[in-house]
């Protein structure tokens, strides 16, 4: 018999267990190890590095608003399975699944509010719901976002994070690209101005419509924003893509971007520019 035992793991609740799940990250660029409360106070922003963790809606939502307030609309909209889809679990299984680990009925949140006390309406996607992909509920959230700027006469801001059109819903998805950017048409019309807010990652449908049509496009640094991917692309055309290929700092400098804007910096930018568009706040 061994001359040592190995020591019996404290109970749940003893004084002497310390629990540090969860209260250290590792970034996924330069690896540095960060107190999560450090994390919350640099709006998940890593301080060594700079890289921009993924954030939720609701968390942007109260990053921009003024004193995090805001009035959410359109928030009884549910998706449907019209074609009874099934790939590895069944769809209807999927958005249970999503809504209950988000706490959403669907990918994207619309609400206005003010911001530096100006009325904005704002459109904000989740891409922990099934990877914030675009379907019937996301398209018709963000026409009511638009037709509710029409009507308060306010600026119109859409942050996305979606990997595209949700191919659960078929066509029905793919007529969203059209839908909101016919919509978007009006509120140009109307002359008020669109700014799109890409985040990471910005891909498929959500790229080739209404996130690349803003009269201003912005990204956060870093993000991934691209139709198809880089993979894909490679694979294609069997050639190596150039470094920071479809990366946000690459398209600006290749024109497909206006800005790029921290995290930290992105309210008062905002701010600048619908005082540039609409004047300042009356």
């Amino acid at each position: 018999m061994a001359w040592f035992k190995k020591k019996p793991e404290a109970p749940e609740g003893d004084p002497k267990t310390v629990r540090t799940e969860g209260l250290w990250i590792k970034c996924d660029s330069c690896g540095a190890i960060i107190w999560k409360k450090e994390l919350d106070e640099t709006q998940s922003v890593c301080s060594k590095c700079g890289f921009h963790f993924k954030i939720a809606a609701k968390d942007r939502l109260g990053l921009l608003f003024d004193d995090g307030a805001y009035e959410e609309f359109a928030v009884g909209l549910r998706s449907t399975d019209a074609l009874e889809f099934v790939d590895q679990k069944p769809y209807q299984q999927r958005l249970e699944q999503a809504q209950e680990k988000t706490g959403l009925k669907d990918a994207v949140i619309a609400a206005v509010g003010k911001i530096n006390g100006r009325t904005v309406v704002v459109c904000a996607m989740e891409y922990r719901f099934i990877g914030g992909s675009m379907g019937a509920v996301v398209g018709e959230k963000i026409t009511r976002g638009v037709e509710r700027a029409i009507k308060e006469k306010a600026p119109l801001v859409v942050i996305s994070a979606s990997g595209g059109a949700r191919m659960m819903e078929g066509m029905v998805s793919l007529i969203q690209m059209g839908k909101i950017s016919a919509a978007l048409t009006r509120l140009s019309r109307a002359k008020l101005p669109y700014v799109s807010v890409l985040t990471d990652p910005t891909t498929g449908g959500v790229t080739a419509s209404f996130a690349m049509l803003g009269d201003l496009n912005i990204a956060e640094p870093g993000a991934l924003i691209g139709f198809a991917g880089p993979r894909v692309i490679e694979q294609t055309i069997k050639q190596k893509l150039p470094k920071g290929f479809q990366r946000s700092e690459f398209l600006v400098e290749h024109g497909m971007l206006d800005a790029v804007v921290k995290r930290g910096e992105m309210k008062a930018f905002l701010a600048k520019s619908f005082e540039f568009f609409c004047g300042p706040v009356q």
